[in-house]
């Protein structure tokens, strides 16, 4: 591990003074590409700086309880200042443990999240439309922007489907857990009886490509336009605006129908396409390592039931961690830090035991 820390610090040092070159600066693509380097180091090389420090101090403390000292006070602070020290130097070890895990090249990149209801008709479609409003405030409070790309909507204010770009620097590795089948207890606003009713969504976080990550032959799509349907005012059934596109190869089908020009659906449909296309490429590279782990982090396996949220008692529960929280309406509110959180220091974890380096 210490060859590694002095490499990210040399690293750090080099990417430090290039990044005051003036031939650096005026090359915007490289400034930015050096830029990501260094903060992604950053954390790295403050933590390794902390530790040469405690362990500095533990070698002082330690040479001056060899020496023999006399007074009794000033014995006990130096004592006080070794167990400190030992206290550090284990706390950091740990912490750069997890900062030296390989990066997921994803975690940098924004995402499409596709909410579908489940079993449970009406009900699942408006606790469809209940997570997504929880995902868009949780957005909204780390400042990144929302952009729905397709949604089916129902009559009584629920999505059947709803397709979403989360846009902003690290969506993806704080959303990328939320893949799976999200499970809801609640009274239904139409259930006369006070009855509880069990429903299901099902929740997808696909990493948005680029064109560089998957190569599409254009003589492989066909395209096919129709005319708007649902909520979005008079005008959205007068022309042909919404698009499908279909992938024949894969048989992968994207939508959207948002926009009043069909450029600019046909523009959203081919980012959906390439991401959708990306996800299969990266569920096949990651099958293997996600067979081996509780949580299917890049997996896309939308099977497992992964969270319950209950109602009646105020609970959210995540399954894959086993931890309870008795916090719904806050959760549901955006404030889903404590649980998102608690996944990354899970798989964290699983990637340690796993003996990732």
């Amino acid at each position: 591990m210490t060859e590694k820390l002095n490499a990210a610090a040399r690293r750090f040092d080099e990417i430090s003074e290039k990044l005051t070159d003036p031939d650096i600066i005026s090359d915007n693509a490289k400034y930015k590409e050096l830029m990501r380097e260094y903060k992604s180091l950053t954390p790295i090389v403050e933590k390794y700086r902390l530790l040469t420090a405690a362990e500095k101090d533990l070698d002082e403390a330690q040479k001056m309880l060899d020496e023999g000292i006399q007074d009794k006070d000033f014995k006990q602070m130096v004592s006080e200042q070794y167990e400190e020290s030992k206290r550090l130097i284990e706390q950091y070890t740990d912490e750069l443990k997890i900062l030296l895990l390989p990066h997921d090249p994803n975690d940098d990149r924004s995402v499409i999240m596709e909410i579908r209801g489940g079993t449970g008709g009406d009900e699942a479609a408006l606790f469809a439309n209940s997570l997504y409003r929880m995902y868009t405030m949780y957005a909204q409070l780390k400042g990144w922007r929302t952009e729905v790309v397709d949604a089916n909507p129902t009559e009584l204010g629920g999505y059947k489907e709803i397709s979403f770009r989360v846009d902003g620097e690290g969506a993806y590795a704080k959303l990328k857990y939320e893949s799976g089948v999200h499970r809801v207890q609640r009274v239904p606003e139409t259930e006369a009886q006070g009855r509880i009713h069990t429903s299901a969504v099902t929740v997808a976080v696909l990493p948005e490509a680029e064109e560089v990550d998957v190569q599409i032959n254009p003589a492989d799509l066909e395209y096919q336009t129709y005319r708007s349907s649902g909520a979005g005012g008079q005008h959205i059934n007068k022309t042909e605006s919404a698009i499908r596109i279909i992938h024949k190869p894969t048989g992968v089908v994207v939508e959207c129908q948002e926009e009043r020009s069909q450029y600019k659906n046909k523009d959203k449909a081919m980012k959906m396409l390439y991401t959708k296309l990306y996800q299969a490429k990266l569920e096949e590279q990651s099958s293997r390592i996600a067979a081996e782990r509780k949580i299917q982090v890049g997996s896309g396996d939308r099977s497992e039931r992964i969270r319950t949220y209950n109602f009646p008692q105020s609970r959210v529960t995540d399954h894959r961690i086993g931890l309870t929280l008795y916090k719904l309406e806050a959760f549901m509110n955006g404030d889903c830090d404590e649980v998102f959180d608690a996944l990354a220091v899970a798989d964290n974890a699983a990637k340690l035991a796993a003996g990732e380096d």
